[in-house]
């Protein structure tokens, strides 16, 4: 199982960037697939995830509305489209196949102006 997390970076307050997550070595399609998030100091937590079809999404209350989480079955991939992005925003991101125990090695994103 592989997950490799890319797309995070520098960007300003209300500013948009759009991640994306590449799996491999597992049937992609049998698996919801989540992001999480991890700021310093802090735990990791569950920012959005997404059924195995794509039909049902869920979100934390702090990215409602600001973030959309989609998947590509035939491509393996899934993504986290952040707009509106805020300081608090700050994190590392990590994909995580489903609630099992793989996850990517994350990418950075900073919010700030």
């Amino acid at each position: 199982v592989q997950l490799v997390e890319s797309g995070g970076g520098l960007v300003q307050p209300g500013g948009s960037l759009r991640l994306s997550c590449a799996a491999s070595g597992f049937t992609f399609s049998s698996y919801a697939m989540s992001w999480y998030r991890q700021a310093p100091g802090k735990g990791r937590e569950s920012v959005a995830s997404i059924t195995r079809t794509g039909g049902n999404t869920y979100y934390a209350d702090s990215v409602k509305g600001r973030f959309t989480i989609s998947r590509d079955n035939a491509k393996n991939m899934v993504y986290l489209q952040m707009n509106s992005l805020k300081p608090e925003d700050t994190a590392m991101y990590y994909c995580r196949r489903g609630l099992d125990d793989y996850w990517g090695q994350g990418t950075q994103v900073t919010v700030s102006s």
